[in-house]
């Protein structure tokens, strides 16, 4: 009788883990999306409405770690003028950050 008793609350366990499994997946995907997800897509739409606001004589740093001035922006490339009379041609979406976010180094 006593092992019996014992088969069944092992059953009755089991049931319920099924349940609690679920609440801890979901649980867990609900924790990586605002903590990996969520900022990710923030950063990506940043970066993006930058690159589309790039305007002519702003600083810029290329995804290669080249600073430049722009001199001319186009719909899918930026001049910019690394040096006195020396230009490049980036591809926009290599356009990376503004240097004045970058902190000041003494």
């Amino acid at each position: 009788m006593n092992l019996s008793m014992i088969y069944l609350q092992q059953a009755a366990a089991q049931q319920g883990g099924g349940l609690s499994f679920i609440i801890m997946m979901v649980l867990i995907f609900v924790v990586m999306y605002f903590f990996m997800i969520r900022p990710q897509q923030k950063r990506q739409k940043e970066l993006n409405n930058f690159r589309n606001s790039l305007e002519v004589g702003q600083k810029v740093i290329t995804a290669g770690g080249i600073y430049g001035k722009i001199k001319e922006v186009k719909d899918t490339y930026v001049l910019i003028e690394v040096d006195n009379n020396v230009h490049i041609r980036v591809d926009k979406s290599m356009i990376m950050k503004d240097p004045t976010d970058l902190p000041q180094q003494k």
